[in-house]
């Protein structure tokens, strides 16, 4: 069967792929999983920024009311607050409209479980197999759903994050932190959160607009230059920048340095751990110097496929302290069990607070690798007969020491490791390279990189 949901939902260019047909479709395929549940689901309804997303949100809406569900309106807001609010209202469901990081033209639909998590692959297949089948649910005309619209969404997820953060600390503190929203869904709460524990506010692109024309909306290096320099120019503690549906955070330092999402995240699992000791949850694309600070304070990584829904169940299963993704997605069990971007920036706030140092002085305690990443283009159905071939080619080299095959193969070396992967929502292969040495990893990145191009090459 086709597969329809990706790894982080369903997701297109706009009136391509992404159309209201599909939109339509797959509101009542969603409704109908839903119905197969409850007589009446009531579903949450949100959307980011992206100028997309009335006409998707209208399409995906009707077809949810077209087979008995009753739908509410949150509005714009980031993909965190609203599955904070399924969790803590009497929701059944969540649909978002959001492409997350992805340049404007794409937008997608992203559905949401009764406890605020991300839907399971086996729940994703079967609304799949609902909306291939066409086999929706038909309701009489007096069993429709009926539509209604709730705007506290933003303020019950604000109180909900400074409930589990030291909010004393970092009002002393009286940090000073650039924001940039980067005109996506987290303009619409991180700044009044950040107010709210008594930062010195400095704004960059927190004004939603859906064509994120104050920068890309990934929050890479190379498109956070402004931050890093307003950061300098202003003297402010440090930046901090979201994605589009504001569930990454990426930091700056108060030297205007880009700290990478590894980084953020052995920090602060440092901090959680220590003293408490317990399991962090990651995919095993993340840098090793997690585990080496997580092991060091006396706990335990377990890695998981690539993919934040993968990493809150297991986090569920294993009753995990803290979880997440080397790409500034983290997840804090206590909160909720999904990316934050909100919940990440206060829990760092309350770090730098209580640790009494400089953002550049706790990363320079951390341990050093260097992480390289690559790609190459596969067509979606050779990916499996490469991935074999390249297995097979690895077990019989010699200095390899373990093999590793969660997600893709990961090679571990003795000065580094290697993890090639396909993507599960591009027609490409993605590589990482790690080492302590910053040529010993770019040298295994191009060197694997060349072995993935003679594999696809001759499938």
């Amino acid at each position: 069967m086709t597969r329809l949901f990706g790894t982080n939902g369903v997701r297109g260019v706009v009136n391509q792929d992404m159309n209201p047909d599909l939109a339509l479709d797959l509101g009542r395929a969603i409704g109908t999983y839903y119905a197969r549940r409850k007589e009446k689901p009531f579903i949450a309804m949100g959307t980011d920024a992206r100028i997309s997303n009335h006409m998707l949100k209208s399409a995906c809406t009707s077809g949810l009311l077209s087979v008995g569900c009753n739908v509410e309106d949150l509005g714009i807001l980031p993909t965190p607050a609203l599955q904070y609010a399924v969790k803590e209202k009497d929701y059944d469901a969540g649909v978002i409209i959001t492409a997350s990081h992805n340049p404007p033209q794409f937008n997608g639909i992203k559905v949401v479980d009764l406890d605020g998590t991300e839907l399971s692959k086996e729940q994703e297949e079967e609304i799949e197999d609902i909306y291939f089948s066409k086999s929706f649910r038909i309701v009489s005309w007096d069993k429709v759903g009926q539509l209604s619209a709730w705007d506290g969404a933003g303020e019950l997820y604000i109180r909900g994050i400074l409930s589990k953060v030291d909010t004393e600390a970092i009002r002393k503190a009286n940090l000073h932190v650039v924001l940039d929203c980067g005109n996506g869904a987290g303009a619409v709460v991180t700044p009044e959160l950040l107010r709210r524990l008594g930062c010195k506010l400095t704004e960059v692109n927190c004004e939603l607009d859906g064509f994120f024309r104050g920068r890309p909306s990934e929050p890479v290096p190379e498109n956070l230059g402004e931050l890093m320099e307003r950061v300098r120019e202003v003297g402010a503690d440090l930046g901090v920048a979201q994605d589009g549906d504001a569930d990454r955070a990426i930091f700056i330092d108060e030297k205007g340095n880009y700290i990478f999402g590894d980084q953020s995240f052995s920090l602060l699992a440092r901090y959680i751990i220590r003293g408490r000791k317990g399991i962090v949850v990651t995919p095993v694309s993340t840098s090793s110097s997690l585990e080496e600070v997580v092991t060091r304070e006396g706990g335990k990584v377990i890695y998981t496929r690539v993919g934040s829904p993968i990493v809150a169940r297991v986090m569920k299963e294993v009753n995990a302290v803290f979880g997440g993704e080397e790409n500034g997605g983290l997840i804090f069990p206590e909160h909720q069990y999904c990316r934050d971007s909100a919940m990440t920036i206060a829990k760092m706030l309350e770090l730098l607070a209580k640790e009494e140092k400089s953002l550049s002085e706790l990363i320079s305690e951390l341990p050093r690798y260097e992480l390289v990443k690559t790609k190459i283009t596969c067509p979606n159905d050779r990916k499996e007969d490469v991935l074999r071939k390249i297995k097979d080619v690895v077990s019989s080299q010699q200095d390899v020491r373990k093999i590793d095959d969660t997600d893709g193969v990961k090679i571990y070396l003795e000065d580094g490791w290697v993890l090639v992967r396909p993507s599960g929502t591009e027609p490409i292969f993605r590589i990482f390279a790690e080492s302590k040495d910053r040529g010993k990893a770019e040298e295994l990145a191009d060197s694997y990189k060349r072995l993935v191009e003679d594999m696809v090459s001759t499938s």
